[in-house]
């Protein structure tokens, strides 16, 4: 912000119309309550304030053009209507406003700068106009009040014609203009003694002429037109000096960058000579280095040549000697080539049995397999829990039968002596631990180190120890643990021709949502099966954990066991209410073959099956049951269809059988334990139990696959191929950096000519370098002559501002100063009017007597008809001339003096001429121009002493006729009389152009000639007159 002066400056600048105000504060109630017509919210709608003010705010409209603006910061000095100045119309724009009464108004505008609220000053620059005049001239919100202030532009008056309409544009000089509010109020109507005329001096006679507001406002437009043009000529002849400064400037710019474009090749030269020295010197060094290698090599091929032909001729010398010990032993021992041929037959014989055991080996892997295969890839085994203590106790009958357990038949007791027998490939009494059980799972287990998929799944009712078989306890560990420790002990055995690589993942399939029991924080996005390129399932975004030994696969296993969903029912305190499973990933490599598998062991513990009836569950125990029985079926219906060898299996009807698919599909070892109660109480379950893993053990899913992991081999390829391209190169490279040596040393040869060429180019360059340096300071030297000289214009420039704002506030003080002197003397005219008046009547009424008075005379003239009468008439009338002379003095004596007075110019005089003209006087004043003229005609002809009473009474018998020939008779003795008046004051006017300014009315000379014959009838109304006339016309004769 600026300083005070700089404010009142910019204030005085901006404004247009005298009386208007700019008001840096906001919108105050008492300003607006008055004669309000209406207030328009630019850019925004009704407020809430205007409940409270009583004020009623009208939304965005009468606008033509525009975009609209809100912001929420505070506006700064805001008044009572902060908000007002949030909103804004921008842009190029107009208001117009229709219906309005015929009169004038006041209008105000709320401004507010909430776009560029960081400045600088000059960026939103316009102009105003209203009526298609200018009110605001470059109007700078941002440098009178600043950012987020309020600033007003009160009482701009507006004159509205017959139309009704205000039109109020808005203009950018340089940016868009904006407004936030236009109030527009009724203004008062001013009595006559306020209201103020404009006026003007004469340039001939420096007197002041009265003109209206709209000739006010015209000679304001043309001094406004006459200054923009002046402000414009020297905007132009700035604006020339900037040109030829900026020319100035771009040539020495280009100067210089042409000297910068000249220093940057002589750096790029001197940098690639630099960086040839180096690569020169680096070439050498390498060739220095090649050659005391060679020679190094040289050295050492030679000694080891020699030390070789050395050792060559001992080995012959040693090969004579045994040659000749062979064929002494030879000799001596005659049966020694029977032995020799002995110990090689025997050597070729262990060669045989080593061959062959190898192949046996093979062979009894491959049959074991077979025999595995053999029986059915998905292997059935029974399991029958123990009675519990106080089942014991309580003395619970049992229904099963374990005669024939070692035959793999178990029997059922139902219905009384009625025994069921089920088959399966193992079954295992209450007193078989779990030792006994994983023994005849491990060769299953040993099938996941060879690339086979493996899958061990419990089935069986709630509470039978499906949980107890895979997991076991810390103390009696399942077949979860022994499995992995199974894998390390028979990894560690083959570490010297397998590599192992062993992850877990433990997940469970919970109301038909996959959870990760491994996670450690919740995952947001839910798990889901996907199929993997080579068709294997996986489930994306799990937690896979490394294990390297068994005391982490207990740390991990336990994890997920605490993490499972478990509940209590009828039938269970502690029942599974999820299927849990544990997912063993292997990917091996034999160092041999370099074959590469990758297997997964699943271990399965499913959810216990149950009635609901029976376990008697609701609210989210039911839900639970339900999802676990509509899995358990799905997986009955894949058995069934595999058992059928259907065509469609249903793996994805459910989670489980989904993630099981690829172990049932046929390409995997499928181990099931099918857990049984032995209690009379759960015959149902068990029987259930057993029907569906008998229909499992029937299931023949063919042969399983070796699953090579296609990945490695591919890697495997893609190194060798790598190695092989790496070689390669590095033969071309070496015979290419052989090649690069042999024309480094030509090269070198020629560089050296070629620097000498660019010593004797580089010394050029610094001569050329010399020149341009002179030239620039030549530049430079010119360029502050030309800054000093725009520094010269602009302060001309300034000074004549100064000067033009002075004119215009002495052209303010000087129309001021005119109104005021205007109205004192239209006053003293009034005034000179009146006395006017008053004398004309007084003059009216002395004519009329003097009349009477010459009638008399007359008459007795007649009656005594002598020498003595006619004497003493010719007195009377002579001193009656002397009156009427001393009269006519004194009235033209008063338009003198009063014109003298009020100093009036030309254009006065000619209006007080129109004032006077007998077309526009009332009937008295007609009457007493009659008599004047009368009376001066009278004076006229009297003052010729020697003319005859005949001729005298001849001519007042014509006055009738030629009145209007005796008026301007005697407009030349008034016009005498007017020119004696104004020689007094030294001021000196031409005779005809003051009997113009006399005779020139709206009415031509026969209104006069008409008033004048208004005046003889009304002289011929007066009682006897016409008889005495008409008497002493007769006499005369």
């Amino acid at each position: 912000m600026g300083g005070k002066g700089d404010g009142l400056d910019s204030i005085d600048s901006v404004l247009f119309v005298p009386g208007s105000r700019l008001l840096r504060t906001g919108l105050k109630r008492s300003s607006c309550t008055d004669n309000l017509v209406m207030f328009v919210n630019a850019g925004g709608g009704a407020l809430k304030e205007e409940r409270n003010l009583g004020i009623q705010f009208q939304q965005d409209c009468f606008f033509q053009g525009g975009d609209v603006l809100r912001t929420d910061e505070t506006i700064i000095e805001g008044g009572d209507i902060p908000s007002l100045y949030q909103s804004a119309r921008v842009g190029n724009f107009c208001y117009i406003f229709n219906n309005l009464s015929p009169g004038d108004y006041f209008v105000d505008l709320q401004f507010a700068e909430i776009i560029n609220t960081n400045g600088p000053r000059g960026m939103r620059v316009f102009d105003v106009f209203m009526q298609e005049e200018k009110v605001l001239s470059e109007l700078d919100i941002y440098s009178l009040v600043g950012a987020n202030r309020a600033l007003q532009t009160v009482d701009v008056r507006v004159f509205v014609g017959e139309d009704g309409t205000i039109v109020i544009r808005f203009e950018g000089v340089n940016g868009n203009p904006i407004v936030s509010g236009i109030c527009i109020k009724r203004a008062a109507k001013l009595p006559a003694s306020q209201v103020k005329h404009g006026s003007v001096i004469c340039n001939n006679c420096a007197a002041e002429i009265e003109i209206s507001s709209a000739q006010n406002k015209y000679l304001r437009m043309i001094s406004t037109d006459k200054y923009e043009k002046k402000i414009a000529e020297l905007k132009t002849q700035c604006q020339l000096k900037t040109d030829e400064c900026h020319e100035a400037w771009m040539s020495l710019t280009g100067a210089s960058e042409q000297l910068e474009k000249v220093r940057m090749e002589l750096d790029d030269k001197f940098l690639q000579y630099h960086y040839l020295d180096q690569a020169m010197e680096e070439q050498a060094a390498n060739l220095r280095d090649i050659c005391s290698r060679y020679e190094h090599d040289k050295r050492l091929w030679a000694a080891l040549v020699d030390d070789l032909e050395k050792k060559v001729k001992n080995m012959k010398q040693e090969h004579c000697q045994l040659t000749r010990e062979a064929y002494e032993c030879f000799d001596s021992i005659p049966e020694l080539s029977k032995m020799v041929f002995a110990v090689q037959a025997l050597v070729a014989q262990c060669d045989a049995l080593k061959l062959k055991f190898s192949e046996e080996q093979a062979k009894r892997k491959m049959l074991y397999n077979q025999i595995q295969e053999a029986k059915g890839n998905i292997r059935v085994f029974c399991r029958c829990r123990p009675l519990r203590n106080e089942e014991m106790q309580s003395g619970f009958a049992t229904v099963t039968d374990f005669n024939a357990a070692n035959d793999g038949e178990l029997g059922i007791l139902s219905g009384g002596l009625t025994k069921k027998i089920f088959r399966f490939d193992r079954v295992y009494t209450p007193q078989d631990g779990q030792v006994n059980v994983f023994a005849d799972a491990s060769p299953m287990v040993v099938s996941v180190l060879d690339g086979y998929n493996v899958c061990i799944f419990a089935y069986g009712q709630t509470g039978t120890g499906k949980t107890f078989t895979m997991e076991g306890s810390e103390q009696n560990r399942g077949v979860n643990y022994r499995t992995l420790e199974q894998l390390f002990k028979i990894s560690e055995e083959r570490k010297e021709t397998f590599t192992y690589n062993i992850s877990i993942s433990v997940l469970e399939v919970y109301n038909e949502q996959i959870r990760d029991l491994l996670a450690t924080s919740p995952i947001s996005k839910k798990l889901e099966i996907r199929q993997a390129p080579e068709g294997a399932h996986h489930v994306p975004g799990i937690v896979e954990a490394k294990v390297g030994n068994i005391t982490e696969v207990w740390s991990v296993l336990q994890a997920g066991s605490n993490a499972r969903a478990v509940g209590s029912n009828n039938v269970n305190e502690y029942s599974s209410r999820s299927h849990c499973m544990l997912c063993i990933m292997v990917k091996a490599k034999n160092l041999m073959t370099e074959e590469c598998t990758k297997s997964k062991l699943w271990l399965v513990d499913l959810a216990g099956s149950e009635r609901i009836a029976k376990t008697e569950v609701q609210g989210e125990r039911l839900k639970e049951a339900q999802n676990i029985n509509r899995s358990l079926s799905a997986l009955g219906d894949v058995i069934s269809a595999l058992a059928s060898k259907s065509s469609h299996i249903p793996y994805r009807n459910s989670k489980l059988t989904h993630l099981l698919q690829d172990s049932l599909g046929g390409d995997s070892k499928t181990l099931m334990f099918v857990q049984i109660s032995p209690l009379e109480q759960d015959l149902g379950e068990t029987i259930s139990s057993l029907n569906f893993a008998t229909r499992v053990r029937g299931v023949e899913l063919g042969p399983a696959r070796k699953q090579i992991d296609v990945g490695e081999l591919q890697k495997m390829k893609i190194m060798l191929d790598k190695a092989k391209q790496e070689v390669r190169s590095k033969d071309n490279a070496l015979w290419k950096l052989e090649e690069n040596l042999r024309n480094f040393e030509g090269k070198a040869k020629g560089k050296d000519q070629i620097c000498r060429i660019q010593q004797e180019k580089l010394s050029e360059l610094e001569g050329k370098i010399a020149s341009k340096t002179q030239l620039c300071k030549h530049l430079e030297k010119q360029l502050l002559q030309l800054s000093e000289g725009v520094n010269g214009k602009e302060e001309t420039c300034l000074s004549l501002q100064q000067k033009v704002k002075e004119l215009e506030n002495k052209l303010r003080a000087h129309e001021h100063a005119q109104s005021t002197t205007l109205q004192h003397k239209v006053c003293q005219v009034k005034e000179l009017e009146n006395k006017l008046k008053e004398r004309t009547q007084e003059f009216e009424r002395h004519s009329a007597m003097l009349n009477q008075k010459v009638i008399e005379l007359e008459n007795k003239l007649q009656m005594e008809g002598g020498n003595q009468g006619f004497q003493m008439l010719q007195r009377k009338m002579e001193e009656l001339e002397l009156k009427l002379r001393q009269q006519e003095q004194q009235e033209h004596m008063l338009p003198a003096c009063s014109a003298d007075k009020s100093g009036t110019t030309s254009n006065e005089r000619k209006a007080w001429s129109r004032v006077q003209t007998p077309g526009q006087m009332d009937p008295p004043s007609l009457r007493s121009l009659n008599s004047t003229n009368r009376a001066i005609n009278q004076e006229s002809v009297l003052l010729k002493g020697t003319d005859t009473l005949h001729q005298i009474r001849r001519r007042r018998g014509l006055q009738s006729i030629g009145t209007e020939n005796t008026f301007l008779a005697s407009s030349p003795l008034l016009d005498k009389r007017i020119l004696s008046s104004e020689s007094n004051k030294g001021r000196h006017i031409d005779q005809s152009k003051a009997l113009s300014r006399l005779t020139r009315s709206t009415k031509p000379a026969a209104t006069v000639h008409r008033a004048l014959s208004g005046s003889n009838l009304y002289k011929d109304q007066l009682p006897g007159n016409k008889d005495k006339y008409n008497k002493s016309k007769f006499w005369l004769r």
